[in-house]
C-alpha cells in the first residue's frame, strides 16, 4: 500500500483548503476501499486528476464567471457567436442553467446551476448527484453540499474513479484515456501532465 501524508498533501498542493486537508485525514484507508493506493502510479493518477479538477485542493465550486469569448472556446455549439454569447458573459448563475439546462438530468428551473461542478472530481448535473448520492447512500440530490463536506468529498471522488474503470488505465499509465474518462475530452492535458509529474516524484 502506498500511502500519504498531510505532508505530501501540502507539498502537492501548499494552498489546500483545511476542509480538503481534513478530508484526507484518513485517505488511506478511504483509497485501500478503492485498491487506489495498491500501487505508486494508481495513487499518482488519481491525485493528478484531483489536482486538476480543484485548482490545487483549492476550488469548491465551479467557476462559471466567464467572458464572451471563452464561451465560444468552451461551448463552441453552444456560442457560435459573440451576439449569442454576450448575454450571459460575467452572469455565472445564467449561464449554468443555459449550458446545464435540459441535460444531466437536470430537467427543473435552476437545475443547471444548483448542481455546477462540486468536489475535488467537481461532480456534476442532477443525475450524477442522484447516482453518486444512491451509491454512497446519501441525499446528495437534497444536500449538494455534501459533494464539498470533509466527510464525503473524497469517497465522491473515490467513486466516480471506481465506476469509470480508471485503476485498469492508471495500471497502463494512460493519461489520456483518464483524462477522458474523468473530464469527457481532453480539456487542460497538459497541465494534466504536469501534475503527473509531479505525483510521480512523490509516490513512485
Amino acid at each position: 500500500m502506498k500511502k500519504i501524508t498531510i505532508e505530501n498533501l501540502k507539498h502537492l498542493a501548499p494552498n489546500v483548503r483545511q476542509v480538503y486537508v481534513e478530508a484526507f485525514q484518513n485517505a488511506d484507508s478511504i483509497f485501500a476501499g478503492y485498491r487506489i493506493n495498491d500501487s505508486g502510479l494508481r495513487l499518482s493518477h488519481f491525485m493528478a486528476q484531483i489536482l486538476h479538477e480543484s485548482g490545487g485542493l483549492t476550488i469548491f465550486l465551479e467557476n462559471l464567471n466567464y467572458s464572451a469569448p471563452r464561451m465560444m472556446v468552451v461551448w463552441k455549439k453552444r456560442f457560435p457567436t459573440l451576439a449569442s454569447a454576450l448575454p450571459f458573459e460575467h452572469q455565472p448563475e445564467k449561464l449554468a442553467n443555459k449550458v446545464y439546462g435540459g441535460r444531466m438530468g437536470n430537467v427543473n428551473e435552476g437545475d443547471g446551476w444548483k448542481y455546477r461542478g462540486r468536489g475535488i472530481m467537481q461532480i456534476t448535473g442532477k443525475e450524477s448527484y442522484q447516482e453518486m448520492g444512491n451509491r454512497l447512500g446519501i441525499d446528495l440530490v437534497g444536500h449538494p453540499e455534501l459533494a464539498i463536506s470533509a466527510e464525503w468529498c473524497l469517497k465522491i471522488a473515490c467513486e466516480e474513479w471506481k465506476e469509470k474503470g480508471c485503476n485498469a488505465l492508471a495500471d497502463q499509465d494512460d493519461i489520456v484515456a483518464i483524462t477522458k474518462k474523468i473530464n469527457g475530452g481532453i480539456t487542460g492535458l497538459a497541465q494534466r501532465r504536469e501534475w503527473l509529474t509531479k505525483t510521480k516524484h512523490l509516490f513512485m
